[in-house]
């Protein structure tokens, strides 16, 4: 699944470990976040987030 960054702080949402400081349990896409989610860490809107790139192997 797709990792997206915050603009922000830096912060990388994975959806393969979620997000526990918002009770966002493994496997909650970006897209599936509620609309009010934010950073864990700067609470930024998630409007400040994009898709993070993938490092090529």
């Amino acid at each position: 699944m797709q990792r997206w960054i915050c603009t922000i702080c830096q912060y990388v949402y994975d959806p393969a470990e979620g997000d526990p400081v918002n009770d966002v349990p493994p496997d909650i896409s970006f897209e599936e976040l509620l609309p009010e989610w934010h950073c864990p860490v700067c609470e930024a809107a998630k409007s400040f987030f994009e898709p993070l790139a993938e490092e090529p192997h």
